[in-house]
């Protein structure tokens, strides 16, 4: 497939998509997120790809939804139509089975800080900001934001940055436990790579059903959330892989994982 507004590569077990529409700040423009969409669908299934990463440039993560697209918009079925195309782009990183990782540096606003909720794991930059500007608009946010924020950083610390708009920076991100590392900007896409690269010497299956076990989860009662954690420990018993992770610890000897 030829993309028009992302960047892709393939680095050892990494796979990036660059955010490319410099001019507009990154911005989610449907044809956007139909590319981010076909990318982690392509990445997802490359047997060499462990992870995968998505990034911006130095300047902008992505600012949000593109609001010329938005501005089209006018009746209520419309909208919804609008909204799901939008709500693809998080569906397709929360169903990958492989680690999806946010390098952000820069502002991360809006659509684009959902955008990055949405992914399993966040590294900043020194010069990251974070933002839902949807109360200056009349808007609400709606690819997540609402719902992804307060199960990261609490209900009133996510209400706060709802409610008034203001922006925080990567050390206070940081703080709130909004991402997990915060490093100079030009370390920024390495140490993503680096993250990736830790999580390839671990077995694939293992990491995927523990993906869908927290994501799942979190939206469970305690009680089934375990049941289904016990579901997803089963599964992993009839693999290769575990046979292989538990062979190689008790002999003492590489692991050599297969994905299978």
């Amino acid at each position: 497939m030829k993309y028009e507004t992302i960047k892709i590569e393939v680095d050892g077990p990494a796979g990036v998509i660059a955010l490319n529409r410099p001019e507009k700040y990154n911005a989610l423009s449907q044809q956007l997120i139909g590319e981010v969409v076909a990318a982690i669908a392509s990445l997802d299934t490359a047997p060499e790809v462990r992870g995968i990463i998505v990034t911006g440039t130095e300047k902008f993560f992505s600012t949000g939804a593109d609001l010329n697209d938005g501005i089209k918009v006018k009746t209520l079925p419309d909208t919804f139509r609008y909204l799901h195309h939008q709500r693809t782009l998080t569906q397709a990183i929360e169903q990958a089975s492989k680690p999806v990782v946010a390098a952000i540096c820069g502002y991360c606003l809006t659509g684009g800080f959902e955008l990055a909720l949405a992914c399993d794991m966040r590294i900043a930059g020194e010069n990251a900001q974070f933002g839902v500007t949807s109360a200056k608009i009349g808007s609400v946010a709606g690819l997540g934001g609402t719902q992804r924020l307060p199960r990261l950083i609490g209900a009133g610390r996510a209400k706060e940055l709802l409610f008034t708009a203001d922006f925080i920076d990567a050390r206070e991100a940081d703080r709130i436990g909004l991402v997990n590392k915060v490093v100079p900007v030009p370390e920024v896409l390495a140490e993503a790579k680096q993250l990736v690269a830790r999580c390839a010497e671990r077995a694939p299956l293992s990491i995927w059903l523990m993906k869908r076990a927290v994501d799942i989860g979190l939206n469970c009662d305690l009680e089934s959330a375990l049941y289904f954690e016990q579901h997803c420990t089963a599964l992993t018993f009839a693999t290769a892989d575990r046979q292989e992770g538990w062979s190689a610890f008790l002999e003492k000897r590489p692991v050599r994982f297969r994905g299978v």
